[in-house]
């Protein structure tokens, strides 16, 4: 446990030493949510209908901008290969990278949704749903995310293959995150949505680190 602590703390300062990084998630986000209402008109019917689908493709595309550099400067610098042959079991390091990784990029994304949402003219019920489905989809999108990152890591247009890699995987994540808003809207509630979305954090969490683990020790070989 000292080990995953020391690592997620060094990742965290590693970030704030170069918040460009995290800035870029965020402004990424802020920038495509801000632009659709431009797009659509103010009829707030239509806003609040588009809402859901397109906050959430927004957070998903931004967390997706920063999984290329998850064990990328690690991978250069020898610090993955320090990682495997200090004797802590690489999946609890890999723990450790994948939470640093969701703090920096997941969490601001759940904290800004609910002031995006104002933009579309959102319920406070429907905000709340949201914050909601972002704060256990998130994680699940760096989890999944992470498993593509180290499948393509040391590849010559690894960015590329990752998105093709990882987008498919994103996508139930997706449309539950959506849904459960949209459920609530409807009057259906969204209680099944978001129990399927734990579900996929559950899998995700126990099956990702392992999965990482192994794709790291084949890029290292």
């Amino acid at each position: 446990m000292r080990a995953l602590w020391s690592l997620w703390r060094r990742d965290m300062l590693l970030a704030l030493r170069r918040p460009s990084e995290v800035l870029t998630v965020v402004f990424f986000f802020v920038v495509v949510a801000a632009l659709f209402p431009l797009a659509i008109g103010p009829e707030r019917p239509t806003l609040r209908m588009l809402a859901p689908g397109v906050l959430w493709v927004g957070a998903l595309l931004a967390s997706l901008l920063a999984l290329n550099r998850l064990f990328e400067a690690d991978h250069r610098d020898g610090t993955l290969e320090q990682m495997l042959l200090s004797g802590t079991p690489l999946t609890l390091l890999v723990v450790a990278k994948i939470a640093a990784h969701w703090v920096l990029c997941g969490l601001p994304l759940v904290l800004l949704a609910p002031l995006l949402g104002v933009l579309f003219d959102l319920s406070g019920d429907a905000l709340g749903v949201l914050a909601l489905s972002l704060l256990i989809g998130t994680p699940v999108l760096s989890c999944l995310g992470a498993i593509g990152a180290a499948l393509t890591l040391g590849l010559r247009g690894g960015g590329v293959l990752l998105a093709l890699l990882v987008l498919p995987l994103f996508v139930p994540v997706l449309v539950f995150g959506a849904g459960a808003v949209e459920a609530l809207a409807a009057g259906l509630g969204s209680g099944a949505h978001l129990s399927i979305l734990m579900a996929l954090l559950l899998l995700s969490g126990l099956f990702s680190p392992w999965a990482c683990a192994q794709a790291l020790r084949i890029a290292l070989e």
